[in-house]
């Protein structure tokens, strides 16, 4: 995907809801292109069509739940991208990833009010992206092509297909596996499509988002 990290640089800082998240309020679309992004809809669940674009939907953590060891949801892909390799620069589109966005525990509180430009500009921060797509074992930890290297993982759940299905994670082992140590406070989330590089198609959705 396309430069993921400065794109969203300029994603609002909106808070969602402790507890179960809805994708209703306080979720905005980051375009990369004044003429190409994905088509979100917003609501208990995210519905998203993307046709050879690629863009991301960025919404801030309660601080209630800064201390999430894990999360669940359910996600369904009805049309997808061709498998690709998640590890490769300009070439790695994917159905649908679900972001997560850590800052060191020490340093939250004082980050509570900071923009999206400032934390994913500081060394310290991680982002762990688990993918529905490409052609790699589940589970693996991908190191992300984009930003500075060391800060960003993929975790695939899916390869590249249609279905259902629903998922539960383990945020806590997933961040010791992919960075080492403790993952620290988890204050943002983050949902994109990517379909560019294969100028192919996504029809996607996810919802039943509850993070614990």
């Amino acid at each position: 995907m396309r430069k993921f990290l400065s794109a969203a640089l300029m994603l609002s800082a909106a808070s969602v809801s402790a507890g179960p998240v809805s994708f209703a309020n306080g979720w905005s679309e980051q375009k990369l292109s004044l003429f190409s992004s994905n088509d979100y809809s917003f609501g208990q669940n995210l519905s998203m069509t993307s046709n050879g674009s690629v863009s991301i939907a960025w919404s801030r953590v309660g601080q209630g739940d800064w201390n999430a060891d894990g999360a669940s949801w359910n996600w369904t892909v009805n049309q997808s991208v061709p498998a690709t390799d998640l590890s490769r620069k300009g070439g790695d589109d994917r159905n649908i990833s679900l972001y997560f966005l850590f800052v060191p525990t020490d340093v939250a509180p004082s980050l509570a009010g900071a923009g999206i430009r400032s934390l994913l500009g500081r060394s310290d921060v991680r982002v762990i992206q688990y993918a529905w797509g490409g052609n790699h074992a589940k589970g693996s930890v991908i190191p992300s092509p984009y930003g500075k290297a060391g800060t960003g993982v993929t975790i695939p759940l899916r390869q590249a297909g249609t279905g259902s299905a629903s998922e539960r994670v383990n945020l806590a082992a997933d961040y010791a596996r992919a960075f080492g140590g403790q993952k620290g406070s988890l204050i943002g989330l983050a949902v994109s499509g990517d379909s560019d590089d294969t100028s192919s198609v996504i029809s996607a959705a996810i919802g039943g988002l509850t993070l614990n």
